[in-house]
């Protein structure tokens, strides 16, 4: 599996990761490589969500639907 094209970014962004490329004491290269594999490991660890709990209304209903 060969790792995903670096997206293009605006000029917007690219100012953005500058600033923050340069509060962490790297440049811009070094950062977007950074960032770019810890987005790929947090992919790559990512657990399913778990299932959420049927809302208030959605109980309600399934109780009347119920026999007695």
């Amino acid at each position: 599996m060969s790792p995903t094209p670096p997206k293009k970014l605006s000029k917007g962004q690219l100012a953005y990761e500058q600033e923050r490329a340069a509060k962490a004491g790297k440049s811009l290269d070094e950062w977007l490589k950074m960032k770019a594999k810890a987005d790929a490991a947090e992919a790559r660890g990512a657990a399913p969500k778990p299932v959420k709990k049927p809302g208030f209304f959605t109980r309600l209903i399934d109780k009347a639907h119920k026999p007695i």
